[in-house]
């Protein structure tokens, strides 16, 4: 079963958006990614997010630009949660995604995270999937442990070079 669908305004940002596929793919979290517009296939979308609803889906993430209507477009016809992932682009690069993505109305909240915060946003997916999974749990920590082994390293690489 997929939990996790991933979506995005268009081609120009897969880029992005696959950081969410890596890590989604890292943890085996069954995921599908679409290319859908807020603006130009609004019904299509919604039938989209309405399918994956239907089929057992758990969380959506949504990366988008500029205006950056899909993610508010689409917690609107759901109740599952929806990650928002403001993209760099345009004149203000991704501080306009950003503003509307986490200026949501009250009632139809959106979890955002930062400009092409896309390995945030599948992380949160994970953790929000690991409420209800102890392997998930587990393989959290274990990501979280070796990030903190990583650091270690680096510093101590580090202090090596400054001893020589």
């Amino acid at each position: 079963m997929i939990s996790v669908g991933v979506i995005m305004g268009s081609d120009s940002d897969f880029s992005i958006m696959e950081e969410a596929a890596k890590i989604l793919q890292q943890f085996s979290v069954p995921f599908e990614m679409k290319i859908s517009s807020a603006h130009r296939t609004l019904k299509r979308t919604v039938e989209w997010v309405e399918s994956f609803e239907k089929q057992g889906g758990k969380v959506i993430i949504a990366g988008a630009g500029m205006a950056a209507h899909l993610p508010g477009v689409i917690a609107g016809a759901t109740t599952l949660p929806v990650i928002g992932i403001p993209i760099k682009s345009g004149a203000l690069e991704g501080v306009d995604a950003l503003y509307a993505i986490v200026q949501m109305p009250p009632g139809i909240p959106v979890a955002t995270v930062g400009i092409n915060g896309a390995r945030n946003a599948a992380l949160l997916a994970v953790e929000m999937l690991a409420i209800a999974d102890l392997e998930l749990q587990n393989q959290l920590k274990a990501f979280r442990q070796k990030m903190a082994a990583d650091v270690e390293a680096k510093d101590s690489a580090l202090q090596d070079k400054l001893k020589a």
